[in-house]
């Protein structure tokens, strides 16, 4: 069965009508990903919002931090899975498949993150991850000093934070506008 094929639950943005700034942002991704990811068609609705978005995402996704871009997809899933974010589960999943080669790891950190057999690093920075999502008022400097213990400087804490916060708040609009990942998602990197 197909998932939806709608973007969100609300009007879609006039593409044609964005400013030029962000139709070549669209060409970009079309260029390098071969699709504009749906969250973009769904900012676009709010064009400076979509600005701010797409900074924020790319600063803190690929910008320079002590973890690797896989580690911060990896948070991303975890997060969503906290949350039961269906859009982020599958977009994100995808780029934990690509930047690891698994192709079984994107799905395990989504259901489960413990039984991926992760290194204790990575492990405990999920840890941390779902804490923060689902108890956040249960973090205490223990769970900090945990994370110095497996090697995270407090630069790295601050970007598990940083990255842990933002999923927190785009799974909650992702599932307010019921957001619908690229279906094309689901069969790459298998």
């Amino acid at each position: 069965m197909p998932q939806p094929n709608h973007v969100t639950r609300l009007k879609p943005a006039d593409e044609d009508g964005l400013d030029d700034d962000l139709k070549a942002y669209f060409a970009k991704c079309m260029e390098k990903l071969g699709m504009v990811p749906n969250v973009l068609r769904a900012y676009a609705l709010r064009p400076e919002k979509l600005r701010s978005f797409s900074l924020t995402y790319n600063e803190l996704m690929l910008g320079e931090s002590g973890l690797s871009k896989l580690e911060r997809e990896m948070i991303a899933v975890t997060v969503s899975a906290a949350n039961r974010c269906y859009y982020c589960l599958v977009a994100h999943g995808q780029a934990v498949r690509a930047l690891s080669e698994d192709p079984e790891l994107g799905e395990m950190i989504a259901f489960n993150y413990r039984v991926a057999g992760l290194p204790p690093r990575q492990r405990i920075m999920l840890d941390f991850a779902w804490k923060l999502s689902v108890t956040p008022q249960d973090i205490v400097e223990e769970d900090r000093e945990a994370l110095r213990v497996t090697g995270f400087s407090d630069e790295d804490i601050f970007d598990i934070c940083d990255v842990t916060g933002f999923f927190n708040y785009t799974n909650r609009v992702a599932h307010g506008t019921d957001m619908m990942p690229n279906a094309e998602y689901h069969a790459m990197n298998r």
